[in-house]
């Protein structure tokens, strides 16, 4: 099928029931994504259902909706849409709990906004991928283009998606016209302060929590002339706190404030040899991508990640990433990518 607005509308509009699929790592932009979407489509007259394979992170919880979100995808419905990702490594959830015969009897949609990285998902009859700096962006365009109905709620999620993405329009990826659509969406009646003050709101966290990012802080390593920072954390502990807040999280901004560092990165140790790695880089260094991308993931030039499950030792794959960070960053120092 040719991946036109007008090809992706019209399998929506010959449906009846859809459900908006995020992937197994959730962030500001899939969940207010997928919560943009519930409202269109319901102002369509379409029944909507949320999936996430994975609980939504507490961090997330700003914005209301998240617990219409559920685990199970329904077994009754007519299209299906994949938000913010392209990749079937990210989806699987729905592997390990054989609900992707779901999604592979019926139409599925891709709406993602990483338009270098390769569609690995091969059941999809339709993939919309163009470049933005959020998938808010790409759904805030389908809709101008495919004249869907916008309302307050809506436009307060696309406007969370496209802050989160753009990191407060400040990232490279952020256009000229991402900052006329959070102008048009204020125009509309989004009130930013108070986005902010209630994402503040949920940052607060009990004591324990600062203690235990005081421990995490105490815990980053140092590589490449102090270019790559580091900080790991095992099962034992993602068990203990996860629960009430993402441990990458409460420290990889604070890692990014080391003099001299351009990559930070954070590796968590799962059960049965899993091992994920969240990336973060300073402005000027924007090499995430492409060093997730060297382990099978994705993500943006300043936040990406990976995931590697293929029975490599922790230790084989922090000596390889430290590696692929510094060989990156010297190209980028010798202007061999750009």
């Amino acid at each position: 099928m040719v991946n036109t607005p007008q090809a992706l509308g019209k399998l929506i509009s010959n449906a009846g029931s859809v459900v908006v699929i995020q992937a197994d790592n959730p962030d500001t932009d899939s969940l207010a994504s997928s919560l943009a979407l519930e409202q269109i489509l319901g102002d369509l007259g379409k029944n909507v259902f949320l999936y996430c394979g994975v609980d939504i992170p507490s961090y997330l919880k700003y914005l209301p909706g998240w617990d219409r979100v559920d685990r199970t995808v329904p077994k009754n419905f007519d299209v299906s849409i994949i938000v913010d990702t392209s990749s079937n490594l990210m989806l699987e959830q729905l592997d390990l709990t054989n609900q992707k015969m779901w999604l592979k009897s019926r139409p599925c949609i891709v709406i993602d906004h990483h338009h270098t990285v390769k569609n690995t998902i091969a059941f999809t009859s339709l993939i919309y991928n163009p470049e933005a700096v959020a998938t808010g962006e790409v759904i805030y365009e389908l809709s101008k283009q495919l004249d869907w109905p916008l309302n307050a709620v809506a436009n307060t999620m696309l406007a969370s998606a496209i802050l989160s993405d753009s990191l407060g329009l400040s990232s490279e990826s952020t256009s000229a016209r991402s900052i006329h659509i959070l102008a048009e969406l204020v125009e509309a009646g989004v009130n930013l302060p108070a986005i902010e003050n209630t994402r503040r709101d949920t940052m607060r966290r009990e004591p324990e929590l600062v203690h235990y990012k005081g421990r995490l802080l105490q815990r980053v390593e140092y590589f490449s002339n102090n270019r790559v920072a580091t900080v790991t954390v095992p099962w034992e502990e993602i068990e203990t706190y996860s629960p009430s807040y993402n441990p990458a999280m409460l420290v990889l901004d604070d890692m990014r404030l080391t003099k001299g560092t351009a990559v930070v990165i954070c590796f968590k140790i799962y059960k049965g040899k899993k091992i994920t790695a969240k990336i973060r880089c300073n402005y000027g260094y924007g090499i995430g991508h492409q060093l997730a991308e060297h382990f099978g993931g994705g993500g943006h030039p300043y936040a990406a990640g990976f995931k590697i499950q293929d029975g490599r030792s922790y230790d084989e794959i922090k000596r390889e990433t430290i590696k692929a960070a510094t060989d990156l960053l010297d190209n980028l120092n010798r202007g061999i990518i750009r």
